[in-house]
């Protein structure tokens, strides 16, 4: 991917720079850690919601569950003991309906980060789904939290990403709270033109959407967002990663880094760069060790808890 000369300058991700924005600690258990909710995992593709609850708690999450098409829940809650599995009214094909999030206040109330996507695999419904998830959750217009009620993170990949552009005037409930996690082909349909130039139309992503977004190791900010000191930047570049993590479920694995460390109580950005980071960094290793093609997304998450001692210490 191309940069022009006249692209805004990104401060490069480094292992320096991610040791002096210290994660938040462990706490005393596993409430400390924040929790998160995974919502996807149509009937044909449990295994991207499955990639992703891993990759959230290998990367510290201390709660997880899984909203899930019906017919795979059990499957699912086998699989992954460690997370509480919810199942959700589908199509006659398997597809997660769009009504279903409306059976979801509870989850959307505990939830720390929510990550919307994964396993997808109908537009029309997706759509839905958010829009209904926009009504439903806590801090939006006409459903207003208590005092102290959480007012959690949405992280959104795959599908829920290619819904955005329709409901661009509808998302001022999540602005300061939205992650985005395209790839280039989803990027191009979140802008509406072909994705030449990280470095500027990441930030022009950041901005249309009031979103932080990370894509292809590129994460930007929008201008003016709420709980950000003055100095800290609004663009950044990750300086590692191996080509093989172009693999199935590659994807599923970053967003639920990005939703596990989210919910630990970093910030949107924070959680956008270590998640990023993280991720292309366990590619490295395993392309080491593997070599550069053949590792599975699945190997990714194993790498996350070592990569993060490391940056701590």
């Amino acid at each position: 991917m191309s940069t022009p000369a006249n692209s805004a300058q990104a401060e490069a991700v480094t292992p320096t720079l991610l040791r002096e924005w210290a994660l938040p600690g462990g706490g005393s258990g596993k409430d400390d850690r924040g929790s998160v909710l995974v919502i996807g995992g149509a009937r044909k593709t449990p295994g991207a919601a499955l990639l992703a609850g891993v990759a959230a708690l290998r990367a510290g999450a201390g709660r997880l569950t899984l909203a899930v098409a019906e017919s795979v829940a059990v499957q699912l809650a086998v699989g992954l003991p460690e997370a509480g599995v919810l199942g959700l009214p589908e199509t006659a094909a398997g597809t997660v309906v769009g009504s279903a999030a409306a059976g979801l206040g509870a989850e959307l109330e505990a939830a720390d980060a929510v990550l919307v996507g994964p396993g997808l695999d109908d537009k029309d419904q997706a759509t839905a789904l958010l829009r209904e998830l926009l009504k439903a959750s806590p801090g939006s217009p006409g459903n207003e939290p208590g005092s102290g009620a959480r007012q959690p993170c949405f992280v959104l990949d795959a599908f829920a990403l290619g819904s955005l552009p329709e409901l661009q005037d509808e998302l001022a409930a999540w602005a300061g709270r939205l992650i985005l996690t395209p790839n280039i082909t989803e990027a191009a349909i979140l802008l509406g033109q072909d994705v030449d130039d990280l470095h500027r139309q990441v930030p022009d992503l950041a901005e249309k959407y009031q979103a932080v977004v990370t894509c292809q190791g590129v994460i930007a900010r929008p201008g003016g967002s709420k709980g950000k000191a003055a100095d800290e930047p609004g663009l950044w570049e990750i300086t590692t990663g191996h080509s093989g993590l172009g693999t199935s479920g590659s994807g599923d694995v970053l967003a639920g880094a990005i939703a596990g460390l989210r919910a630990r109580g970093t910030t949107d950005s924070q959680a956008a760069c270590w998640g990023t980071h993280l991720h292309a960094a366990a590619g490295d290793r395993l392309a080491s060790r593997l070599g550069g093609l053949g590792y599975l997304a699945r190997e990714l998450t194993e790498e996350l808890p070592p990569l993060m001692m490391e940056l701590s210490a």
